[in-house]
C-alpha cells in the first residue's frame, strides 16, 4: 500500500486546511486509518483516527476543531482542520493498517505534508 498525503500549507491562526490521504496498491476500506504529526524537536504524536467502521478518535487538543473522514469508494481519508493554532504547526502523516486506531504501529505510512500556522 502506498499512501500519499497532500493539502498542507501556510495559514494564519484561525484559518482552515483540509488534508487528504490517497491510498493506492490495495483497498484500505477494511483498515483503520490515522493522522499523526511531528513538530520540530518533538516526538510524533497521534492526532486523529477512523476505524474501518467509521468510529473516530481525536487527541484532546484538536477535539471540536478537526474532523476526520474517509471515502472507501475512493480509497481516501481526509482531515478537515479548522480554527488552526500556531501549536498545530507540524509535519502531518497519514497511516493505515490493522493496529489499534490510536497506536503508532500502523503498517503503512505516507510521506508527510507540512502544515504551518502563523500567529
Amino acid at each position: 500500500v502506498q499512501l500519499q498525503a497532500s493539502g498542507g500549507g501556510l495559514v494564519q491562526a484561525g484559518g482552515s486546511l483540509r488534508l487528504s490521504c490517497a491510498a493506492s496498491g490495495r483497498f484500505v476500506g477494511n483498515s483503520n486509518m490515522g493522522w499523526f504529526r511531528q513538530a520540530p524537536g518533538k516526538e510524533r504524536e497521534f492526532v486523529a483516527a477512523i476505524t474501518y467502521s467509521a468510529v473516530t478518535y481525536y487527541t484532546d487538543s484538536v477535539k471540536g476543531r478537526f474532523t476526520i473522514s474517509r471515502d472507501n469508494a475512493k480509497n481516501t481519508m481526509s482531515l478537515q482542520m479548522n480554527s488552526l493554532k500556531p501549536e498545530d504547526t507540524a509535519v502531518y502523516y497519514c497511516a493505515a493498517g490493522t493496529t489499534m486506531p490510536q497506536s503508532d504501529k500502523y503498517n503503512y505510512w505516507g510521506q508527510g505534508t507540512q502544515v504551518t500556522v502563523s500567529s
